[in-house]
């Protein structure tokens, strides 16, 4: 039995999804790192929306635009509260972290990168927190450094300082990595940065659903998160960047709502937040969002952070007893993710093997490609947890892979 949470068939029940076989067993579902399930009150609010007052916002003085106007705009506030930030136009809505980074490097990077600058990123990052960064620094012809990882899945702080200089722009990194679930020092990282006049981007993806999360105490400048990995739909989230740098930046994209005037010989633009939300947004799926802000709150982040830690102590403990399961990402400060290889099994058949019982994992290098070669491997079978997996869930997992060992002996 579960003793963090003595309701969790009420939580469970809240998961449409959950309450399904899948090749005749129980769904289990283990693979919330890459998205999680979504409760009955985030889907009711799409379908509210859709039926009730689907509208265009910002524009329309009729009464379903002024309606899901006035919808959209809550979730702004109320995001601005989920995570500390001195003003709601700092909220900027995109698709998820992966426009919010490209933003930031695209606009950022097109205002203040020049030749010869340098651009720091952690070796636990993210293709969406690689990629957009070498392409700008190609552009501009900045240089793309890499703060080293350690043996336990740790960023080096001692390698990362010797890498700061004056000559360093900025810095992004993730607050918990996605393939390992290593929680990173994200406040000591931005101090040092600041401390060279560096400013710094927080991939929040792992972060959200998870930790507390205060951008005026952390003090960075830019904060990234997704709707989808904190139980809201897929399709949204949100830039947090400091407005005095928010003011200073260039449109990341052109069109309708970014701008006040438009003549062919000049355009004027937008106040933010507007500025950098040109055309129509994804109304439906931001309004939903804070029915996911509101779930979290029901229950606390200070459970879920308790009753997942209780999911991974105990899940660890049981895959250690198996001889062949060899953990990837051992740090002492982790969120609900563990990582592991079974020796002489790929993890494509183990994935296979697991989700013919029912359990879903991830498989793979889990878009971490540099840090599964720092490792030596070609990827992990990933398990993570959330607020409405059980002990018991675990169990079935531990039984399924060994079984599973024992079928592929020699």
């Amino acid at each position: 039995m579960d003793t963090i949470l003595a309701d969790i068939e009420k939580i469970r029940a809240q998961f449409p999804v959950l309450q399904q076989h899948v090749n005749g067993k129980p769904l289990i579902y283990f693979d919330n790192a890459a998205t999680n399930q979504k409760p009955k009150q985030v889907i009711d609010a799409l379908i509210n929306y859709y039926q009730g007052y689907n509208a265009n916002i910002h524009r329309g003085i009729h009464t379903l635009a002024e309606k899901a106007t006035k919808a959209f705009e809550t979730t702004r506030h109320s995001m601005q509260r989920f995570i500390n930030a001195k003003h709601a136009e700092e909220i900027i809505f995109t698709r998820g972290v992966t426009e919010s980074i490209n933003l930031v490097a695209s606009s950022y990077g097109r205002a203040f990168l020049n030749e010869g600058d340098e651009v720091i990123i952690s070796g636990l990052e993210h293709h969406s927190n690689i990629v957009p960064w070498q392409i700008i620094c190609e552009e501009k012809k900045a240089k793309l450094k890499i703060i080293p990882v350690t043996e336990i899945g740790e960023i080096d702080l001692n390698g990362y300082q010797k890498l700061l200089s004056t000559k360093t722009k900025i810095v992004a990194t993730n607050h918990a990595s996605n393939s390992l679930g290593t929680i990173n020092p994200v406040k000591e990282i931005i101090r040092l940065a600041h401390e060279v006049g560096a400013v710094v981007l927080i991939d929040g993806a792992q972060a959200a659903a998870h930790l507390e999360i205060d951008v005026l105490s952390l003090d960075c400048d830019f904060y990234c998160i997704s709707s989808h990995k904190m139980y809201g739909p897929t399709g949204a989230g949100i830039l947090y960047g400091k407005k005095e740098w928010l003011e200073k930046m260039p449109p990341y994209m052109g069109g309708g709502e970014m701008i006040k005037d438009v003549t062919f010989a000049k355009t004027t633009y937008n106040d933010l937040p507007y500025k950098f939300e040109a055309g129509t947004p994804n109304i439906a799926d931001v309004i939903a969002l804070n029915e996911a802000i509101n779930f979290i709150q029901s229950i606390s982040k200070e459970v879920i952070a308790e009753h997942e830690q209780s999911l991974l102590n105990y899940a660890t403990k049981k895959l250690s007893e198996i001889p062949s399961v060899k953990f990837i990402g051992t740090s002492k400060e982790k969120v609900a993710v563990l990582s592991f290889v079974i020796e002489g099994i790929h993890p494509f058949d183990v994935g296979q093997m697991l989700d013919a019982r029912g359990i879903a994992v991830r498989t793979g290098h889990h878009c971490t490609q540099p840090l599964m070669e720092r490792f030596g491997i070609e990827g992990t079978v990933r398990a993570s947890f959330s607020i409405y997996n059980t002990t018991h869930e675990i169990d079935e997992l531990a039984e399924a892979v060994k079984r599973i060992v024992n079928f592929m002996k020699p």
